[in-house]
């Protein structure tokens, strides 16, 4: 990856990844990136949910709003 890549290159670069998304509520979600915009709105895939290091639910595809998340890393 280029070291002056923008971040949502970063995140195109990371679709169809499997990432792990964190709010700022304490959630925690692994799943692959299937689409975002330009308000790092996510869409995962084959997501799960965390809280407190221990998966909670399986949840599948889920939205995640941008103003929501702290981090994404990869997994």
């Amino acid at each position: 990856m280029d070291e002056g890549a923008r971040p949502l290159d970063t995140l195109n670069y990371s679709r169809n990844k499997t990432v792990m998304v964190d709010l700022k509520n304490g959630y925690r979600y692994v799943g692959k990136i299937k689409a975002f915009d330009i308000h790092i709105n996510i869409v995962l895939e084959d997501a799960d949910e965390y809280y407190n290091g221990e998966v909670k639910r399986r949840l599948g595809t889920v939205f995640i709003r941008g103003d929501t998340i702290t981090i994404i890393t990869p997994a």
